[in-house]
């Protein structure tokens, strides 16, 4: 393992390593609007559902883990979700899907 990977593994625990791959499956899409330009993260989860959770990178995930590992015991720095979204940003490999702001506002309003 690469010096950094070993740092990442360490600040983010299992998390990490199930973070990189749904990055690696292709698992990541940014949903921007259209003219704004405002973007949130669809995530695929691991499960054999295949659940798509809406992700803020930085602030917020509408995983089960998001709240109950971050937020109530905050025993995590973020969730798998948010750290592939990340790594998707970063890398900017993420599959892009443009929709009207209007489709974008009726996407955040299931959150």
């Amino acid at each position: 393992m690469i010096s950094y990977q070993r740092g990442l593994h360490f600040i983010f625990g299992k998390n990490f390593e199930r973070a990189t791959r749904i990055f690696d499956q292709g698992g990541v899409k940014r949903v921007s609007g259209q003219p704004s330009g405002r973007s949130i993260f669809q995530v695929v989860g691991e499960s054999r559902k295949k659940e798509e959770y809406l992700c803020f990178p930085e602030h917020y995930c509408s995983c089960y883990s998001f709240f109950y590992d971050v937020i109530n015991r905050g025993e995590e720095l973020c969730c798998k979700h948010q750290l592939a979204a990340r790594l998707a940003a970063s890398t900017r490999k993420c599959v892009e899907v443009e929709v009207s702001d209007e489709e974008l506002a009726l996407l955040l309003s299931k959150l």
